[in-house]
Order: C-alpha cells, then sequence, then structure tokens
C-alpha cells in the first residue's frame, strides 16, 4: 500500500500530473490518497471522479488516523512539496518511507528550505533535471529527477492535420498568463510576425485565474503591463492593443481540460514557448509535441529535459533576469533574447516542411514519455525501501 497527498485536478499542471501518477501507482498496488474534499468538477468526467472517490481517504479515517497513531503509518508516502518552505502537503504524515516530489522556479533557496528536504524526506524527486541540479546546488544530496508524462491515448500523431485555418500559419501558445512563461516575448515576436505577413494568426490559452501570477507580467521589459479590470482578456488585449496587435488575428481560448486540446493544437503550424523557466518540463509544451507538432522553444530549465535539436526550433540566446519579492531576491532565470525569437519564429513561418519533419520527430520522442513509464519510475523509488 501506498499513501499520497498530491494535487488533482483536469487544467493545471500540478493537477494532471497527480491524477496520472496516482492513477498508475494505483495500477500496480494499492494506493490511499488524501486531498480533503473530492469534488467532482476536478475531474474530467464522472467515471474519473467515482475512481478516485474510492482510493480517496475519508475525513474521519484521517482523524482516526492523526488520534490513535499521530498520523504515522507502516507503509510509503509520496507528497507534494510546499515551495514556500519545503514542508509536505501534509507534514502530520509520516510513512517508513516518505518521498517528496517538487517542481519550483524560485530558485534562490534558504538554509530553512534545504533543511526543512533533509528532515522530512527519505528522498526527495524533482520534476526536471534543472530543479535537481539547484536542490544540489544549494547541499540536498537526497534527491533524483523523474520527467512527467503524456497519455498516448489522448496526445498521439493520428489525423494530426489541419481542418480549419488552412489558409493561416497558425501560432499557438499555452500556459497561464505571467512573467516566468513568456508571453509578453510571444506578443512583441508575433507583432513583428503580423505586420510582414497578413496570413498569421495567434491562438492562445494563457487564461489565469490568480492575480498576482497575472501581477508579474509588471516586471516585462516589453510591455507596460497593468491589471485595469476583473476581466482576465480584457487586460491582455489591453496589452496587445497597446503594442499594436490586430486582435482580429487572435483567438483567446478559455481555461479547459488537457484532454479536449488535442483538437486545437492539431490546427495550428506551431507551438511558440520562450519560457524564461519552468521548474518541470512544461507538460503542455509536451502534450502539443505528442500530437506530432513542431515547436519553437527556449532552450532552458526544465525544457532541456525534453527539446533538442532534432525535434524542436531552439532559442538559445540567453539573457539574465533577477526576480525580486518585496526586495528580496527569489529567483534568477535565463531570459530568452526577443531577437533571436523574432528571427526563429520568421524562420519558421518559410520553412513549414521543415518544421513537419520536426514535428514528426516530436511525436516519436514524445510517445517514450508516457505516465507509465513516469508510474513505473516513482514506484521502483517508492519500493526501494522495503
Amino acid at each position: 500500500m501506498i499513501y499520497t497527498v498530491l494535487p488533482v485536478g483536469k487544467a493545471h499542471g500540478w493537477g494532471v500530473c497527480g491524477k496520472y501518477l496516482i492513477r498508475e501507482l494505483a495500477k500496480k498496488e494499492t494506493v490511499r490518497w488524501i486531498n480533503g474534499q473530492v469534488r467532482p468538477e476536478d475531474f474530467d468526467s464522472l467515471l474519473d471522479y467515482c475512481y478516485f472517490r474510492k482510493l480517496a481517504v475519508r475525513p474521519e479515517e484521517w482523524d482516526r488516523l492523526l488520534s490513535q497513531r499521530g498520523g504515522r503509518v507502516q507503509e510509503p508516502v509520496l507528497q507534494a512539496m510546499n515551495n514556500q518552505d519545503n514542508l509536505p502537503l501534509l507534514p502530520q504524515l509520516k510513512g517508513k518511507r516518505n518521498i517528496g516530489y517538487t517542481f519550483f522556479e524560485d530558485n534562490v533557496l534558504s538554509r530553512t528550505q534545504i533543511a526543512n528536504a533533509e528532515n522530512h524526506y527519505d528522498l526527495v524527486v524533482a520534476g526536471s533535471t534543472w530543479c535537481e541540479e539547484m536542490l544540489r546546488f544549494y547541499g540536498l544530496t537526497r534527491v533524483t529527477t523523474v520527467i512527467q508524462g503524456i497519455d498516448p491515448m489522448i496526445f498521439n500523431p493520428l489525423h494530426k492535420e489541419k481542418e480549419y485555418f488552412r489558409d493561416r500559419f497558425v501560432v499557438f501558445s499555452g500556459g497561464k498568463f505571467e512573467l516566468r512563461k513568456g508571453q509578453d516575448i510571444v506578443m512583441k515576436a508575433f507583432k513583428v510576425l503580423q505586420d510582414r505577413y497578413g496570413d498569421v494568426l495567434l491562438i492562445t490559452a494563457w487564461f489565469n485565474q490568480w492575480p498576482q501570477s497575472i501581477h508579474t507580467m509588471s516586471g516585462s521589459p516589453y510591455l507596460k503591463f497593468r491589471l485595469h479590470s476583473e476581466d482576465f482578456f480584457e487586460n491582455v488585449n489591453r496589452a496587445m492593443a497597446e503594442i499594436g496587435l490586430d486582435l482580429d488575428r487572435v483567438i483567446h481560448l478559455p481555461l479547459s481540460p488537457n484532454v479536449t486540446m488535442p483538437a486545437v493544437y492539431k490546427n495550428t503550424d506551431l507551438g511558440f514557448f520562450p519560457n524564461r523557466c519552468e521548474g518541470g518540463t512544461n507538460l503542455v509544451m509536451m502534450e502539443y509535441m505528442a500530437c506530432g507538432k513542431p515547436v519553437l522553444a527556449s532552450y532552458c530549465s526544465g525544457h532541456k529535459d525534453v527539446v533538442n535539436e532534432e525535434n524542436a526550433v531552439l532559442i538559445k540566446k540567453m539573457g539574465t533576469l533577477e526576480v525580486s519579492v518585496n526586495g528580496v531576491r527569489t529567483a534568477v532565470w535565463d531570459d530568452p533574447s526577443l531577437e533571436e525569437a523574432v528571427e526563429k519564429l520568421d524562420w519558421c513561418y518559410h520553412h513549414r516542411e521543415e518544421l513537419k519533419a520536426l514535428g514528426r520527430r516530436a511525436g516519436e520522442d514524445l510517445a517514450q514519455m508516457t505516465w507509465e513509464k513516469t508510474g513505473d519510475r516513482f514506484h521502483a523509488l517508492i519500493s526501494e525501501g522495503e
């Protein structure tokens, strides 16, 4: 038996990751999932909801564990880590082997964060090689990397030819709208493409429900971004209009379950991911590539575990961006070159056949990165102490 404390959802990276990881582990042995409320709206289907409800530890069962055993169990425990302090999501829960799972981008780490990781886990699993390297740099030794996966039943190259917008060069950009994800670079680079060619279209999946995260875009060197409204799309459209983007050549998608996205991906020509930092491997980018579609991506942080010269067009020129909160430095990120992003985006526009070849290779490579393999790796790590 394995106890898990992982978020589960249908749209955001952590939730999708937790859902698939629990599902894969449950194929190998009994899994007990502790996650507070189990809500139908967090799942893709009623079947998913019913399945996970069966795995969930009932509140009264958890209360009994706390009162009778102080939260200690004889089985291994896998928990997501809180990025602010590296503590487990449920610190009271302790198993015979304790594994923490982390994705983080704030890479200026404190002694307290490292001490918490050392004291609470037998092993820390990082979502990317970059995350592991950061933890090792600060002195953590019991750490390894496990890459996220894709669901090949949903994200695959079958029927990948466009049904819509066949007369357009369609660029897709995904990920919640914030400075880290680099949508300001997307906007500025697409503005250049728009001014050069009349047949380009931008489709975005940028919805962000967290104002504090959206506000980080005010630190962009390319936009004068401010929150003017409670309406997310109104704020984005205003920022686009201020730099001269033609809103008739932009389509914004609402927040959507990831299982619905292949139909979008397959009606585009290029995924554009000039992200400044990814603590994981950018699940949206992975799922896009798994559909046999080419990407233009920054070659930094977690992206390096997925993209290379054979399966993507790379942005390699990087500056440095220091991130501070209330005057305290919290991160140092690579800052992809806007000039190179524009140059490579223009190259993509003119080299459609080369792009298709990169897309085919991307589909082949990502077909090897499945959630089944991720689950196998986690199960092996969890079982090492037995």
